[in-house]
């Protein structure tokens, strides 16, 4: 049962986007009345005696209070909100590494406010020191950054195009992802 596996999106009742379930849990709540089906995969999911199609897109049918999102501290996202830029030379390069601007063992906390992305030569000659101790100037102060739907929900729209319409900020990313194959 593969198709019981499968992701459905999942929209508030004002039609932002709020996570992926699995087909099993999207049809347990479209039909328990809680949620209404907004598009369908193409398929048919067969019981003994039904057949309901399986869903691609489903909206709740009340409004879920939650908290914005937030982005995950990791390398990969400092770097993603750097722009793949050290911030002390301004070289673009995928061989960066992550730079505590107040060092640990000086009381810097490993947080986004003191996180930034560094070139392995800028970070050498920092070493344990503060930018002003080294006379170096940040090209711009670190910060956290605002979590996207983009962002949150964008891996999944490789196999689920139809959800582009439903996520803000989709269509900026394809027009990115088809300019770049243009090249």
């Amino acid at each position: 049962m593969a198709v019981l596996h499968g992701s459905v999106l999942v929209l508030n009742q004002n039609y932002e986007p709020l996570h992926v379930c699995n087909v099993k849990r999207a049809l347990v709540l479209v039909t328990r009345g809680k949620a209404e089906m907004i598009e369908d995969a193409g398929k048919l999911l067969r019981t003994v005696t039904a057949a309901f199609p399986v869903p691609s897109v489903i909206r709740m049918v009340y409004f879920i209070r939650r908290p914005r999102p937030t982005t995950r501290l990791s390398r990969r996202e400092v770097f993603a909100r750097d722009g793949y830029t050290c911030q002390y030379c301004r070289k673009r390069t995928q061989d960066l590494t992550l730079d505590h601007v107040m060092p640990r063992h000086r009381g810097g906390e490993h947080s986004w406010e003191n996180l930034t992305s560094a070139c392995r030569a800028c970070n050498h000659r920092k070493a344990g020191r503060t930018p002003r101790e080294a006379n170096m100037k940040l090209l711009r102060a670190p910060k956290r950054p605002r979590a996207t739907f983009v962002q949150i929900f964008g891996r999944y729209l490789d196999r689920n195009p139809a959800w582009g319409f439903f996520i803000p900020g989709a269509e900026k990313l394809r027009e990115r992802v088809s300019a770049a194959a243009g090249r």
